[in-house]
């Protein structure tokens, strides 16, 4: 009988939502999970979770248990950890979740040079643009590129995009180049990235706010189509300079309107919970990647 084991099973199965989910991350099937449980409240003779056919709910003994369960596990994975450090290599899975536009662009480049430095790295890497549950879903780590407000997560600054509002020479020579904000309202067109506030804000030159709603052209959720559509003369696009940084190097896209610009630096974060241990190896992907963006990147314009 392993006790760590089953500590760290049931950690996987809180964390998880349910044993379904939980066997499916730790790659067995659901009938061993749920006997490890049963087989663990019998030993202990209390019971750690109320289960239904659709919920879990974690009892008061469950709650100290789990508690307990974090602790025991992040003080060993610290001392081998320690250990490890300066004698071995580093291996083993790294599971990361990430926008699509910034992963392809230019988080799977930063990957493959890292695996090169470290080849016994295997990486898991889920590229979607939707908000996901880091413990639930059994993540190490996220990339977020967004001022943060969840508390229950610690982050670490990796770099940081600026906004840009852009068009192409086509676009701006069949519907004018607009000068000032109000400009835009006269014929002009928006790429909608959906999600996005429908209204762009503006700061005038007095300092007044300036909110402008354009009629949409065309809505996606995703960057790199609307980037071309803009290049294509559709419409404008208000984006972030990672995504349209070659673009305007190459004189596809002409920025617009800088100076009545706002909140146009975003923050790019790596997260991870804080009842998490950081593996070491997760702990060096983070530093190495800091170190990799910058906080001068490559797509700076």
């Amino acid at each position: 009988m392993n006790q760590i084991e089953d500590m760290q099973t049931f950690v996987r199965i809180v964390e998880a939502g349910s044993i379904t989910k939980a066997a499916d991350q730790l790659n067995t099937v659901k009938s061993a999970v749920s006997r490890r449980l049963s087989d663990l409240e019998r030993r202990l003779a209390v019971t750690l979770l109320t289960r239904t056919t659709r919920t879990q709910t974690l009892t008061d003994n469950g709650k100290s248990y789990y508690q307990h369960c974090l602790r025991i596990i992040d003080d060993i994975s610290e001392i081998e950890s320690g250990l490890r450090h300066d004698n071995c290599a580093l291996s083993g899975l790294i599971k990361i979740a990430a926008p699509l536009s910034f992963g392809l662009d230019h988080l799977g480049a930063a990957l493959r040079k890292f695996n090169e430095l470290h080849p016994g790295i295997c990486f898991d890497v889920d590229f979607n643009d939707r908000k996901i549950d880091l413990i639930e879903e059994g993540f190490d780590l996220a990339i977020r590129i967004s001022n943060l407000e969840d508390s229950s997560l610690i982050a670490r600054k990796l770099t940081t995009n600026r906004f840009v509002l852009a068009a192409s020479p086509g676009y701006l020579k069949a519907r004018g180049n607009p000068k000032k904000p109000q400009d835009l309202t006269t014929g002009h067109v928006k790429l909608y990235y959906r999600g996005a506030p429908e209204n762009w804000q503006f700061r005038g030159k007095q300092g007044q706010l300036i909110s402008i709603k354009l009629p949409t052209a065309i809505t996606a959720n995703n960057g790199n189509f609307l980037l071309q559509s803009a290049i294509d003369g559709i419409g404008l696009i208000y984006t972030p300079d990672f995504i349209c940084y070659k673009a305007m190097r190459l004189g596809q896209l002409t920025s617009l309107l800088n100076e009545y610009l706002t909140d146009i630096e975003v923050p790019v974060y790596a997260i991870y919970p804080q009842n998490r241990h950081l593996s070491h190896r997760v702990r060096s992907l983070v530093d190495y990647l800091a170190q990799y963006f910058g906080e001068q990147p490559y797509w700076r314009l």
